[in-house]
């Protein structure tokens, strides 16, 4: 099964679980209780049927619509169990919308390519990265032409890595679009604050006690991307593993550790500059 199937179908479990959570509330309670209108209760129905849209809308590409009706059902929500499943469809649906060719209104423009341009300029004067680019216009290689239009998202990405969950947190402006298992530094080594990334490396070389570590190797411990921080004389960073079993754990010697695929990705929309929040 390939990723976008995949995505489609959790993302089609998910809607019928949170559907199934309102059925099962509303068979539970079916007359209306003395602190109840009638109103609510139609509310409800009209919530069950949103979900089932909302899964319409994400199998037509229409995210911008299922964002607006998911956030319409997280106001009707009614345990703490319905917004987490609730907020982690929204998460999904965020997640796909910054990725499509959808426009958002305030964030996205559509930039027509000039001559002389190339992808590295574009990008520098976006704030974003190559690799951003090609995947939001579906592009295989890094040849533009003049009066080729690319859809171009103009929000900041932003990192928090919360050390007490071992997760970080991939946010688009306010927007939360994934959460990633990650490691953390052994007796409490992971530095707290607030940095901002300062070097991006593709499939890095690893020194340790004066001997070069190619990539590839599997002392080398760096993975296949290295994300340097403002800290530590870029000593400290965000890089990807050779030991994907020890995700999740605090056993590093400072840096953020994530798997390669997960820092592959976070690779491709951070670029020199994102900040990155390190709390407790």
């Amino acid at each position: 099964m390939n990723k976008r199937l995949y995505t489609l179908l959790f993302s089609s479990i998910l809607v019928f679980t949170i559907i199934g959570i309102f059925i099962f509330h509303k068979v539970k309670n079916p007359n209306p209780s003395s602190n109840v209108s009638a109103q609510e209760h139609v509310n409800k129905s009209d919530v069950e049927e949103m979900l089932a849209q909302i899964q319409e809308k994400m199998a037509q590409g229409d995210y911008s619509t299922a964002k607006t009706m998911c956030n319409q059902v997280l106001e009707n929500a009614e345990s703490q169990d319905e917004i987490e499943l609730v907020e982690e469809l929204l998460r999904d649906i965020n997640f796909k919308l910054v990725l499509s060719n959808e426009p958002i209104e305030g964030k996205t423009v559509m930039y027509e390519v000039a001559p002389g341009d190339s992808l590295y300029k574009i990008a520098k004067q976006f704030g974003v990265t190559v690799d951003f680019i090609k995947r939001c216009n579906n592009m295989t290689n890094d040849i533009i032409r003049p009066g080729q239009k690319l859809r171009i998202y103009t929000g900041k990405f932003s990192v928090v890595v919360d050390k007490s969950q071992n997760i970080l947190m991939l946010y688009a402006d306010d927007d939360l679009i994934k959460v990633y298992k990650v490691s953390t530094g052994k007796n409490n080594s992971t530095p707290v604050g607030e940095f901002e990334v300062t070097t991006k490396l593709k499939n890095p070389v690893f020194f340790y006690n004066g001997k070069r570590i190619g990539p590839g190797d599997p002392e080398n411990i760096l993975g296949s991307r290295w994300i340097g921080l403002s800290y530590g004389n870029g000593s400290y960073g965000i890089h990807g593993t050779t030991s994907p079993e020890t995700i999740g754990t605090q056993e590093t010697n400072g840096c953020v550790r994530m798997k390669n695929e997960d820092v592959e990705e976070l690779y491709m929309f951070i670029p020199k500059g994102t900040k990155i929040k390190i709390v407790e």
